[in-house]
């Protein structure tokens, strides 16, 4: 590899190697300046997928920007080969500087303070080391610790490829180096911020020592005394308040270590002023002397324990699970964010504790598996007199959260608790304060702050998500804001004008445009384009975005008619948050026209659990209950709709047409011409009355309703879809057909559930009807799949 080219990096020399690649010093001859080029395993990044994952989270890593942590400068592939380059640390490792033995307690202190700073600035982005060693900290002839590898632990051996063999120098797949590895790695459990301080404790006590906590020889050996045995103390000339420090990070149990590197660092200090008396008065020194299961076993018991260690450790068998009890699921499942109260009292300012009330919601879906509650059905709480059990109860929710919002100029102050309603305890408050602009990083503050709370640890992909998030403009957020209060899609495109990169505003376009084109107040052809565009650029400032990707499945599926890409995006979407009713809600139309019924249903029960009170949920199961030809269900769902929502003209056609398929035509007709008069000259109402005059027979109130509606094309759209469904109801089968020719041509919004609308029935016999279908890309039979 010495001289060859990689991307603009020259290679100069080898410096390096290990489990998660080769490392070459290199030229970097575009900027002119060294870099370490980390050459990775072949076969690390299986595929393009996991490679544009690692690109993504190796982006994110890179914006750790901190004095003490090694800076990842880019990540590339040429000829088959995936390298990092990263800053190029001259010096040595905290390995090689300790062969010669223990290090002066002043060097300890100040090395652990370093550090600890670089843990500090990397928790408070959601990331964990995970795999931190001496072999890792680099110290320049400068002092100056860098830590190195931040993350890639992780990234390099995911959960799923697990190497069973354990070794004391090397890592493996339970992500770590063995003499460092926290008890919780080794048990296979959650790992945290605490699991990182135990490392550090570990390094610093062979610092000061000259010797590893656990100095056995043996893998078994190891994992024993790091899960049963208290290290030797360390004694003169090491003080006991460092020793109380290193011995605290050490501690078998996270709860009983640091709870943050901040406070690490503040004892550190303490250490280093000479002011001992906190650390050590009124403490027994514990660990002085070592009981009798304490003291070394025989060989033979110990190889015993070794194997049942690595037993329980793999979770082999489900051991693990077994013994501890973690099998069981938390009993936190679900959770209701309450509107937030407007502590201004200024009615001008209820828009922006309305909009954060949303936000909060649908960040707390995006990183946590709990079920979050919809924000249209907690909305209905926002002045009540109601309890918190009752309220709960009503949701459905194990836990409640309640808060307020107070805005002064460019400062916003946002106070959360979170409540049991079980008994109406108040479980956790606390309140935050920043500028306006940076409320976006606030919201992931709190939702990840609340996840821990209800006892859930946020996964590698959660953390990096929290990681990249940045300012926005604070009059883009403002506008955004009034935006999602009022539902005025103008605002939305003021924000990004506001600002470009604000990745949450382009869903809310994407998702007036989707509304346009279904119900056909825009051409469909332009607005699903639009709606496409939108998402695509919501997912390039922000991949990670599920409504982004909602409605790029919806593009998928409307402009594109590209089935599987559709599916692929709408389970992207829920794989990313769970908790979008409204994606769980299209997800099933999608199922609905796919003749996949179960699913379909499945995923509007979720739907209806997440937004109990929202009157589109009940109208988009009526409306799966008359693709089914359950009519009487169909008909309760629009009546309660109507019951929530009385001037919805959406639940007068569905209660329509499933009078329609009842032969209840009167009724019908009269629902139609109710729906009229909320909707005045709407396309979808009208062809459905003249749909419904023509199988009444009434051919000549049928052929006013068609010529109306031809009329009102020369001025507005009118879909094509909604003429070829008169000319049914007329029985002109050559005429219909060349209507739906268009319909397609035109990407009319309903097209692509035809197979569910039984007006169409009639057709279904015709060939023309079959290569209808094959050009939408639909399948032709009950239950197939493309």
């Amino acid at each position: 590899m010495i001289g060859r080219t990689l991307g603009h990096y020259r290679i100069i020399e080898k410096i390096g190697a290990g489990g998660m690649g080769v490392v070459y010093r290199a030229r970097d001859e575009r900027l002119e300046r060294d870099v370490a080029l980390k050459i990775l395993p072949a076969g690390a990044l299986a595929d393009e997928e996991t490679r544009k994952r690692f690109r993504r989270e190796a982006m994110a890593l890179s914006k750790l920007n901190h004095p003490n942590i090694a800076t990842i400068h880019d990540f590339d592939t040429e000829k088959d080969l995936d390298f990092l380059a990263m800053e190029f640390i001259s010096g040595v490792t905290l390995k090689e500087r300790s062969i010669s033995g223990a290090l002066p307690e002043a060097e300890v202190v100040q090395l652990g303070k370093q550090a600890a700073g670089a843990l500090e600035a990397a928790h408070e982005q959601g990331i964990i080391h995970r795999d931190l060693k001496p072999g890792n900290i680099m110290v320049t002839p400068k002092g100056l610790l860098k830590v190195l590898d931040f993350g890639l632990s992780k990234l390099l051996r995911p959960s799923e490829t697990i190497d069973r063999t354990l070794t004391l120098t090397g890592t493996e797949g339970l992500t770590g180096t063995l003499p460092y590895m926290a008890p919780e790695q080794l048990e296979g459990r959650v790992v945290d911020e605490r699991t990182d301080i135990y490392a550090l404790g570990a390094i610093l006590y062979e610092l000061a020592s000259g010797q590893r906590p656990a100095p056995q020889e043996t893998a078994p050996e190891v994992i024993h005394a790091i899960l049963h045995e208290q290290p030797e103390p360390l004694g003169a000339p090491i003080s006991e308040g460092l020793e109380r420090i290193i011995f605290k990070c050490l501690e078998k149990e996270p709860a009983n270590r640091y709870a943050s590197a901040k406070e690490l660092i503040a004892d550190l200090n303490q250490v280093e002023s000479g002011d001992l008396s906190a650390l050590i008065a009124g403490k027994p020194r514990r660990w002085a002397k070592r009981g009798l299961w304490q003291r070394p076993l025989p060989m033979s018991l110990l190889t015993l324990v070794g194997v049942a260690a690595l037993l329980f450790a793999l979770n082999i068998g489900g051991m693990r699970n077994f013994l501890t009890g973690r099998a069981r699921t938390s009993l936190v499942q679900s959770l209701a964010v309450l509107p937030l109260e407007n502590l201004s009292h200024d009615p001008e300012q209820e828009y922006f504790a309305g909009g954060i009330t949303d936000a909060l919601i649908t960040e707390l879906g995006q990183i946590s598996t709990l079920r979050i509650i919809s924000r249209t059905s907690v909305i209905k709480y926002q002045k009540t007199d109601k309890s918190l059990p009752q309220i709960a109860k009503e949701l459905n929710a194990d836990m409640v959260v309640e808060g307020s919002v107070l805005r002064s100029g460019e400062k916003v102050r946002i106070t959360a608790r979170l409540i049991n309603p079980a008994n109406d305890r108040q479980l956790w408050v606390n309140s935050y304060e920043r500028d306006v602009g940076g409320f976006l990083v606030l919201q992931g503050e709190i939702a990840r702050d609340i996840t821990r709370q209800v006892g859930i640890r946020l996964g590698e992909e959660e953390r990096f998500r929290l990681a990249k998030k940045k300012a926005v403009n604070p009059q883009a957020l403002d506008a955004y804001l009034k935006g999602v209060y009022s539902g005025d899609n103008e605002y939305f495109n003021q924000a990004v004008k506001l600002d470009p990169d604000f990745a949450l505003a382009y869903t809310k376009i994407a998702n007036g445009y989707f509304f346009s084109g279904l119900f056909g107040d825009v051409p469909p052809r332009e607005a699903f384009l639009k709606m496409k565009q939108a998402a695509l650029k919501g997912l390039e400032k922000d991949d990670s975005l599920g409504e982004a990707h909602s409605f790029l499945a919806l593009a998928r599926l409307h402009y594109d008619l590209d089935w599987p890409e559709a599916e692929k995006e709408f389970r992207r979407a829920l794989e990313l948050n769970p908790s979008l009713a409204y994606t769980h809600h299209l997800y099933a139309h999608y199922l609905m026209a796919m003749d996949r019924m179960e699913e379909s249903m499945a995923e509007v029960k979720l739907a209806s659990e997440l937004d109990p009170f929202s009157s589109d949920m009940h109208l988009c199961f009526g409306w799966h209950c008359l693709a089914t030809a359950d009519d009487d269900d169909a008909i309760e769902l629009a009546r309660k709709g109507l019951q929530t929502s009385p001037g919805n003209a959406w639940a007068r056609v569905i209660l329509g047409w499933a009078y329609e398929q009842k032969s209840m035509i009167p009724e019908a007709i009269i629902e139609f011409q109710n729906a009229l008069g909320q909707w005045k000259d709407g396309p979808l109402p009208l062809a459905a009355l003249g749909h419904a005059y023509g199988m009444a027979g009434k051919k000549k109130d049928a052929q006013e309703i068609l010529e109306k509606l031809l009329e009102n094309s020369k001025r507005i759209f009118v879909p094509a879809y909604d003429i070829a469904a008169v000319q049914v109801g007329l029985g002109e089968k050559d005429q219909a057909f060349e209507w739906l020719s268009k319909a397609l041509e035109e990407r009319s919004g309903f097209l692509v559930y035809i197979k569910c609308d039984r007006r169409f029935d009639g057709l279904r016999s015709d060939p023309r009807y079959e290569a209808l279908l094959k050009r939408i890309g639909l399948p032709l039979g009950p239950g197939q799949k493309l």
